[in-house]
């Protein structure tokens, strides 16, 4: 019986890992209110990882997070967990209004993401925000334990 029990809770991870949040990779395409923020992080005199946020503002507000290895050789980005990246949303006053993570399930595994030399993925998320107006920071984590990110860009809903 505790077999069986494992068995199923194995099969219910690797289903979980396979539905779970997905990285897309290329460019895509936004419209309306498009915000940029470019960044590059690292310790070391050349950056590893260039990162940007996007965000467009049309029938909600999309968020995009590029993150490119600027290196000529692979580069591997850790996750202490199924979670690779979040978006947050914060009002004028630094609250918390939204979080995309809020209400997903996540694997307790640790997972390993490649980039090969000069190879970007990208993490588009949605927020529909429920006739919210006014100032608000749109804040994107990359959930790395090794190349861990965070990118920051105020907007605007009118």
């Amino acid at each position: 019986m505790t077999s069986r029990l494992l068995i199923w809770l194995l099969s219910a991870g690797a289903i979980t890992l396979a539905l779970g949040p997905l990285a897309h990779y290329g460019e895509s395409a936004a419209s309306a209110i498009v915000v940029e923020t470019p960044h590059h992080h690292s310790s070391a005199p050349r950056p590893v990882l260039a990162t940007s946020l996007q965000l467009a503002v049309s029938h909600g507000v999309a968020f995009t997070l590029h993150v490119t290895n600027t290196s000529d050789s692979h580069v591997e980005i850790n996750f202490p967990d199924g979670q690779t990246h979040d978006f947050v949303v914060l009002d004028s006053t630094g609250h918390q209004v939204w979080r995309w993570s809020n209400g997903h399930l996540f694997t307790q595994t640790l997972q390993n993401k490649l980039l090969n030399a000069k190879e970007s993925v990208t993490y588009e998320e949605h927020w529909q925000p429920a006739g919210r107006h006014g100032r608000f920071t749109a804040v994107a984590i990359l959930k790395s334990s090794n190349h861990p990110v965070e990118e920051r860009v105020q907007f605007v809903l009118p």
